[in-house]
């Protein structure tokens, strides 16, 4: 009896352990699951779609951008009709000044002139003439030398002025691309890229087609269909410069004793 007694009563003993044991775990998982529900609010937190993607940041960005230079050229308007009103200059020295912000590009421009748009290669482009190899993917799209060689042309053509997109370039604009966008004075941009420039529609042309940076841009345009159009235009406006003009450069760092 004593020995049936022993062997009854030690399987009692491991039995309430393990049942505590089982308790604690899932306590633990139900307090797991409470702090990954206050954690995602409702969201399913193992996907990244309720985060801000670096593209969705980019396109935030250059919106508020475009917000403050609406702004700041509000208040450049206004401190241009008081220095105006109350310099005491006389005609002669605001015809100059005139003069110097018609060529700073911060007043609107109208006249003749012409747009070029470029584009990309149309998806899964392939060689379309003979003895050309298969285009890689840098071939078919649009790259900053690009742009710049057009911006260039237009300038050696006796552009009065000149936008792209729908920002008017000055001295200081620098025309750049992170792989197949543009970024123009803090804002970004898709293709097609609208270069737009005011001049004599004759001169302008000739200079795009004088260009050795151009004329092999036309090779691909022929090779693998990237785009390229040239609008003449009878009557084109190009808006003011409305962004900041403060000069940023590289300082010199003094060494270290």
């Amino acid at each position: 009896m004593s020995n049936s007694d022993d062997s009854s009563a030690g399987p009692r003993r491991l039995a309430r352990p393990a049942r505590l044991l089982t308790a604690a775990v899932f306590a633990l998982a139900g307090l797991l699951f409470v702090t990954s529900f206050n954690t995602s609010k409702g969201t399913n937190i193992r996907t990244d779609a309720s985060l801000l993607k670096l593209s969705d940041l980019i396109k935030e960005r250059s919106q508020d951008n475009a917000e403050l230079e609406q702004s700041t050229a509000v208040a450049r308007h206004r401190v241009d009709a008081l220095a105006d009103r109350d310099d005491g200059s006389t005609k002669a020295e605001d015809a100059k000044l005139a003069a110097l912000r018609a060529a700073s590009g911060t007043e609107e421009l109208s006249g003749k002139g012409l747009t070029v748009t470029l584009n990309d290669a149309p998806p899964n482009a392939t060689a379309r003439i003979p003895n050309v190899p298969e285009p890689q993917p840098n071939d078919l799209v649009i790259h900053q030398q690009d742009l710049q060689a057009v911006v260039n042309a237009l300038w050696q053509g006796g552009a009065e002025g000149i936008q792209v997109m729908d920002q008017r370039l000055i001295s200081t604009s620098a025309v750049r691309c992170v792989g197949n966008t543009l970024i123009l004075q803090g804002r970004v941009y898709s293709p097609p890229y609208k270069i737009s420039a005011v001049g004599d529609p004759g001169a302008l042309k000739k200079a795009l087609a004088a260009s050795p940076a151009l004329q092999n841009y036309q090779l691909y345009v022929n090779a693998y269909g990237l785009g390229w159009k040239v609008d003449e235009r009878k009557a084109l406006t190009l808006p003011g410069y409305s962004g900041t003009v403060d000069l940023h450069y590289a300082k010199p760092v003094a060494p270290t004793p």
